[in-house]
């Protein structure tokens, strides 16, 4: 029997991060530069925690209700 082990990305890219909320790369790196989306610098790299994707979204669904309301 063959076993598979899946490895979880522990962090992300700007591009990752694009595919998964479904922006352009250039929206994701507006969003870094603003500070709406917490990222980090690894050499020449940004990343991007899971936990801040998860941040900016409950933050973005905050914001919609507290206009809604």
């Amino acid at each position: 029997m063959k076993t598979t082990t899946v490895i979880t990305p522990r962090w992300h890219s700007p591009a990752d991060v694009a595919q998964l909320l479904g922006y352009g790369l250039s929206k994701v790196k507006m969003k870094i530069a603003t500070g709406e989306l917490r990222s980090i610098k690894d050499g020449k790299y940004r990343r991007i925690l899971p936990e801040w994707v998860d941040e900016y979204i409950a933050d973005q669904v905050a914001r919609h209700e507290q206009d809604a309301a």
